[in-house]
């Protein structure tokens, strides 16, 4: 089991989990953390659309599809019995929408960040609002009863058993469903949110400097457009 323990706050002690099984079965999954302690969170930033338009203009110029990196994630779904084409992971739902000629709303500084990251570096990003969050952060199997309700929803759902799920241990309510798919409304960032932890994903091809690349080019870039105070950190 790969356990990261986070202090400070109005909690003393939680920990990011990752449960052994998921290593066993994706030995090649590596996550890197950022634990933000604070941020400013503008729900506008030029300085920020500028470079993620610009990254959008590329994408949709290339033939992503077939890079090894969206493959693997595809891979990776089907291997836990999800169909990557109906439940897309983050990382291919965000190249569709640029194919399909549309870029996304910006919602705030940091989601917008999330979103330059994956596409620049082609993997999933995210993140969730920690004061939200009463247990730990957890990424396992579901069982079947844990509660989902979809960003912008209002219906609870319950994922498949055995669905990677990334969830709050106490209160079994979801992050994220399908790994990667879909973010729960619970932990949502807003322009309120002071702590947040943030995950980028590789898998397959991507080897674990190229996702250290990826984190600490994220959390230079949330210092510098969100004056975020944070550490790093990476569970393998």
């Amino acid at each position: 089991m790969s356990v990261y323990k986070m202090k400070g706050g109005n909690r003393c002690m939680r920990k990011i989990i990752i449960d052994p099984e998921i290593f066993t079965q994706f030995p090649d999954f590596k996550r890197g953390i950022i634990i933000v302690k604070d941020v400013e969170n503008a729900l506008s930033n030029k300085r920020i659309k500028r470079p993620l338009n610009k990254e959008i203009e590329k994408r949709a110029k290339e033939d992503i599809f077939a890079h090894p990196f969206i493959k693997a994630w595809d891979e990776a779904h089907l291997k836990f019995g999800s169909n990557p084409n109906k439940f897309p992971p983050s990382i291919k739902s965000l190249l569709k929408r640029i194919k399909k000629g549309g870029g996304f709303p910006f919602i705030n500084s940091v989601v917008a960040l999330f979103n330059y990251i994956s596409i620049k570096y082609l993997i999933p990003c995210g993140g969730d609002d920690v004061d939200r969050i009463e247990g730990n952060l957890h990424l396992g199997f579901a069982k079947g009863d844990e509660c989902f309700i979809p960003l912008g929803g209002e219906d609870e759902e319950h994922p498949q058993p055995g669905e990677v799920i990334y969830f709050d241990d106490k209160t079994l309510k979801i992050m994220c469903r399908r790994w990667n798919w879909r973010n729960g409304d619970f932990s949502k960032i807003t322009e309120d949110t002071k702590r947040i932890v943030i995950n980028i994903d590789g898998i397959g091809e991507a080897p674990q400097t190229f996702i250290e690349e990826a984190r600490d080019e994220l959390a230079k870039l949330l210092i510098e457009q969100c004056k975020a105070e944070l550490t790093t950190d990476l569970l393998n």
